[in-house]
C-alpha cells in the first residue's frame, strides 16, 4: 500500500440481533461492549480511522458521545453487507472489519491483518485461532475453520470440522474463526452486489462463505489465542471474567 492509501476499521453494529437483541450496548464491566471494541481498534489505528456502522439511533448516540465516527446505513443482510454500505461513504482503500462482539480482540492482531492485506492485496484476509481448552468444537456458536496447509480457507462450518473416519485421525486442535477481516473497496462492492445470501452462507449463517461463490481466495491469518465472542447472554459472565483476568477495569458510564 502506498503512502497515499488509507486504511480504516469499520465496526458493524445492529441493535436487532436475532440471537441477542441490543447486544452492542450490553454492558461489560459497566461500559457498552461496542465502546470496548472501538477503543481497542483505536489503539491499533487511531480514533480518526475508526468508524461504527449502524442503522440504530441508540447505538449512534452512544458512539458519538464517546467521540467515535459514525456511519449510518440502511438495513443489511449481514455485517459485511453493512460494511459494503459504509465503504461507499468512507474515503479509504483498505477496510478492516472488527466484529463488535469481540471485546478481547488484540489490537496487534488488527495491525497484523492490515499488514497481511498490504502484502497480499489480491486476497481477502481473515483471522483464526485455535479453540480454547474450555470451548466445545460442537458448539454451533463457534465457526470452525479448515484450511490448506498454506492457510487458504477451504471451508468454515458451525459443525466440528475437519471430520475423521478413524479416531486416530481426529484433529488434535480445531481452528476457529476470529472476526477480524480486511477487504478492498472493490471486494466489498462485489460482496454487496451479490444482493442475497448464498446457499452455503444461508445454511451455515457464516457470511464470509459468500466470497467463495465468486472465486475469491481467503487467506487465514493466525491471531493470538484467548479471544471470546459474546454470542448469547450466557457469554457475558465468561467474557467479563476473562476481561478481569487481563486487567480490564470496571467502568461506569
Amino acid at each position: 500500500m502506498s503512502q497515499s492509501e488509507r486504511a480504516v476499521v469499520v465496526i458493524p453494529a445492529r441493535f436487532a440481533s436475532s440471537r441477542y437483541p441490543g447486544k452492542p450496548l450490553v454492558k461489560l464491566l459497566g461500559k457498552p461492549m461496542i465502546l470496548w471494541v472501538a477503543e481497542l481498534a483505536e489503539k491499533a489505528i487511531g480514533q480518526e480511522n475508526v468508524y461504527i456502522a449502524t442503522d440504530d439511533e441508540r447505538i449512534k448516540n452512544v458512539v458519538e458521545d464517546a467521540g467515535f465516527n459514525i456511519v449510518m446505513t440502511g438495513p443489511a443482510l449481514t455485517g459485511t453487507d453493512r460494511l459494503a454500505q459504509a465503504a461507499e461513504q468512507i474515503d479509504a482503500d483498505i477496510f478492516i472489519n472488527v466484529q463488535g462482539d469481540e471485546p478481547l480482540a488484540d489490537p496487534s492482531d488488527i495491525i497484523k491483518v492490515l499488514d497481511q492485506k498490504q502484502s497480499y492485496p489480491e486476497f481477502v484476509i481473515n483471522g483464526f485461532s485455535y479453540l480454547n481448552d474450555d470451548e466445545d468444537p460442537s458448539n454451533i456458536n463457534i465457526p470452525k475453520v479448515i484450511t490448506t496447509e498454506d492457510d487458504r480457507l477451504v471451508y468454515m462450518s458451525r459443525a466440528p470440522i475437519p471430520g475423521f473416519k478413524d479416531q486416530e485421525n481426529a484433529p488434535k486442535r480445531y481452528k476457529k474463526q476470529v472476526c477480524i477481516y480486511a477487504f478492498s473497496k472493490h471486494e466489498l462492492s462485489a460482496f454487496g452486489s451479490f444482493s442475497r445470501k448464498s446457499l452455503l452462507e444461508q445454511s451455515e449463517d457464516i457470511e464470509i462463505l459468500r466470497f467463495l461463490e465468486f472465486g475469491k481466495t481467503i487467506k487465514m491469518i493466525e491471531t493470538k489465542p484467548g479471544s471470546y465472542a459474546v454470542d448469547a447472554p450466557s457469554d457475558v459472565e465468561i467474557v467479563e471474567e476473562a476481561m478481569k483476568s487481563r486487567g480490564f477495569k470496571n467502568e461506569t458510564l
